[in-house]
């Protein structure tokens, strides 16, 4: 059986897709930071962040001594749809939660709570919806499907895109 690397990872607290393959430079240019690739993420924050408030996370915010990269940014006008969250995520009557979509180009360690947090919205659900081309969809927990042509295709093409890595 040959090797399978996992395309990115996902921590105890977060949802979402993960893509495995057989092919180490595939996974390594679609992981590796520095090749810039676009990672879509839904996010439920507590409080009710403006548009205003999102702006840091577009222009780069500081953590861990460390600048991000610019993000794509914007509050969703409804709560996406989803399975339910188990465990669900903590409730409380005084605080609202707001959902909002991240378009990352990197994916540190965590970094995702970390911006939001940094603009004083902590994560409280976090779902990887898409990376590049390829989403979640209709996809329920545990469920699993082989890529299609033209995806496998287009994540070839995206991971090609990026021949001299950025330092």
């Amino acid at each position: 059986m040959p090797d399978v690397y996992p395309v990115g990872r996902l921590d105890r607290d977060s949802e979402g897709l993960l893509l495995l393959t057989g092919d180490g430079v595939l996974q390594h240019r679609l992981t590796d930071p520095r090749y810039q690739h676009p990672k879509t993420y839904l996010v439920e924050v507590e409080g009710a962040p403006s548009d205003a408030d999102l702006e840091p996370l577009r222009t780069g915010v500081v953590i861990q001594g460390y600048l991000t990269r610019p993000a794509e940014a914007r509050v969703l006008e409804e709560e996406p749809k989803l399975w339910p969250r188990d465990p669900p995520v903590r409730f409380r009557k005084s605080i609202s939660t707001t959902w909002i979509e991240l378009l990352l180009h990197e994916g540190r360690n965590r970094q995702v709570r970390r911006m939001t947090a940094a603009i004083g919205c902590p994560t409280l659900r976090l779902v990887r919806w898409a990376i590049g081309p390829v989403t979640l969809g209709a996809m329920a927990p545990g469920e699993w499907c082989d890529l299609r042509p033209r995806e496998l295709l287009e994540l070839r093409r995206l991971a090609r895109s990026a021949a001299t890595p950025d330092r």
